[in-house]
């Protein structure tokens, strides 16, 4: 029988790509959706025929029993969160309760259905757990590059409730014997990135300055440095995290540094325009408490999971602006055909 396997935040952007590999690895796949009307559900619309989706909400712990009891998986992966870090300080308690909570609750669910208690340790056909946790939880690093044992500080709420999930996870790892792992992942972008993240941001504003929808483009921190990788390479490294025989939170990252003022060199070289032209420097854009620097230390996941990225930071951010030349181009035409009466 083929393996099964439960996604929340399927119709996000690692969710989309891991649901196309796990598909492709011959695994029957679930998504967690909160509601039907899923506005982001068009994310994964081309795969819907492959796969299958349960009700569940990472506020409801009722409903992620009930989820997990009717797919008995095999792999739980808790992708589901709000993940734009800026929006943490406007709304701490609900991005708190989704990205920290979310985590207890999705345990609480695995460990119930699974029977678990503190005096009995799962043998090998237990419930495998990946939980989705971040490098903002470094915050202020103490070390660069960031490895496994590096300290968190983390410099806002997401990043705090997301070193409280990471935690939660060890601990549920270590009192019930679960098979429970996080992966530590730098950024990773994709054309599938929402537009309020800032390489989408800067693609989407490339693409639009070139076609002659936009005329300016607005960022706060140039001189923010990111490990910056492909979101479509760092959902192999999920589900090689879970193929472990021993469960281990790993670094997934490319080790390379990046700012943002390169991300926009690379993406308007990309339109053969001078990104000094039409980009200002906004200061209500820059973060109340700024993380300066992150950069992952991969020698453990490259050598204990023989992962590697491929896709460079250069390449990542042509292919977004590849994407998002050819959206712009779509919408416009459309618009037109609406305005000519044609529709």
């Amino acid at each position: 029988m083929s393996r099964r396997a439960l996604i929340t935040g399927i119709t996000g952007q690692d969710g989309s790509y891991l649901a196309e590999h796990l598909l492709s690895q011959g695994y029957q796949v679930w998504g967690l959706i909160r509601g039907q009307a899923n506005p982001r559900k068009s994310r994964v619309s081309r795969l819907v025929s492959d796969l299958s989706f349960v009700d569940g909400d990472l506020m409801d712990q009722a409903s992620l029993v009930s989820a997990v009891d009717t797919v008995q998986p095999d792999e739980v992966y808790n992708l589901g969160a709000i993940s734009f870090v800026p929006m943490s300080w406007q709304q701490a308690e609900l991005v708190t309760e989704i990205n920290g909570m979310g985590v207890l609750r999705m345990l609480e669910a695995i460990r119930m259905v699974s029977g678990l208690n503190g005096s009995r340790h799962a043998g090998g056909g237990q419930i495998r757990f990946y939980q989705a946790s971040s490098s903002e939880m470094f915050g202020k690093a103490a070390e660069t590059p960031q490895s496994e044992t590096t300290r968190f500080h983390p410099r806002s709420p997401y990043g705090v409730a997301k070193t409280y999930g990471h935690f939660i996870t060890k601990n549920y790892r270590e009192s019930f014997g679960m098979y429970a792992v996080s992966g530590m992942l730098f950024n990773h972008e994709s054309p599938r990135r929402g537009a309020e993240f800032v390489t989408r941001k800067i693609s989407l504003a490339a693409a639009r300055i070139k076609l002659g929808h936009q005329k300016k483009l607005d960022l706060g921190n140039l001189d923010a440095v990111r490990d910056w990788g492909f979101a479509g390479d760092y959902v192999r490294a999920m589900h090689l995290m879970l193929q472990q025989d021993e469960p281990t939170d790993y670094v997934v990252g490319t080790g390379q540094m990046h700012t943002v003022r390169d991300a926009v060199r690379y993406a308007f070289e990309h339109v053969d325009l001078d990104w000094k032209d039409y980009v200002c420097v906004d200061p209500a854009l820059v973060r109340p408490a700024e993380v300066e620097v992150l950069c992952a230390d991969t020698q453990r996941v490259r050598t204990e999971l023989g992962w590697e990225p491929t896709v460079d930071f250069p390449q990542l951010m042509h292919m977004m602006v590849e994407s998002d030349l050819q959206q712009v181009s779509r919408e416009h035409e459309y618009g037109d055909l609406l305005l000519a009466g044609s529709w």
